[in-house]
């Protein structure tokens, strides 16, 4: 979907720029592969005895793929809430540095903390790829209404997905239900090779690639995080060695 130019009039209302937030999710090729994920996620839900409403809840509340099926395959595991909110925590701790790229293309000189505690929350995957394809067409003092409008649009389209999954889920078949749910992180990659522009970008992603099947051989439990720390810290090195040179 195009955008108003930055300096149309459309920008001079807020809550104009909440819907063009909206708009710009329901319109985007990444809601479809998100509205696929999340019948996935309804459908395991189902499977684990999750009631719909901790399914939709958790939907809106921890909003996140990954994250979500940890918490639901814990509770059906039997394990306490501690432990479950314990192994989410850990899961989320990924999404981090997203937020931190993208809250400074947030803010400006009046804005609140407070302002920032939504946006925050609403930082996943897929509004981190959008806001970056996104953010630099809206002026800088509407970003936070226009995001919020993105990341309410495609937090409902999610919902309504955790729903229809929820339903169809005596109908889909296991295998079909674990390949939707790859379909994220499939995207997330070719999402992130097309927005990689430096060298540095394309050297930590074609590192990671290349690490993470000598790295998985270690079972260490937490081969992802390895894998990016080390591609991503070789990365940079060479950057700043090209930078000096």
């Amino acid at each position: 979907m195009a955008l108003p130019a930055l300096d149309s009039p459309k920008w001079l209302s807020t809550p104009i720029a909440f819907a063009l937030g909206v708009k710009s999710a329901l319109s985007s090729i990444l809601a479809l592969v998100l509205f696929g994920t999340f019948i996935g996620v309804g459908a395991f839900a189902h499977d684990t005895g999750f009631t719909l409403g901790w399914a939709l809840a958790s939907t809106v509340l921890v909003w996140a793929g990954p994250a979500q099926i940890i918490l639901i395959s814990t509770s059906h595991a039997g394990v306490t809430l501690l432990e479950s909110a314990l192994a989410v925590t850990i899961s989320a701790i990924r999404l981090l540095p997203m937020v931190v790229s993208v809250l400074p293309m947030l803010r400006t000189p009046q804005t609140k903390m407070r302002q920032l505690a939504l946006p925050a929350h609403l930082v996943a995957v897929t509004v981190w790829v959008e806001s970056f394809r996104l953010l630099p067409h809206v002026p800088r003092e509407r970003r936070i209404a226009f995001l919020n409008g993105l990341g309410f649009g495609l937090v409902f389209l999610s919902s309504v997905a955790t729903l229809i999954g929820y339903g169809l889920a005596a109908s889909l078949p296991p295998l079909l239900a674990a390949g939707i749910l790859a379909l994220t992180p499939l995207t997330f990659l070719l999402s992130t090779a097309r927005n990689a522009h430096k060298l540095v970008d394309k050297l930590a992603l074609a590192l990671g690639l290349a690490l993470y099947p000598l790295v998985q051989l270690l079972q260490t439990g937490v081969d992802i995080m390895i894998c990016g720390l080390t591609a991503g810290t070789i990365a940079y090195g060479v950057h700043r060695i090209r930078r000096r040179a």
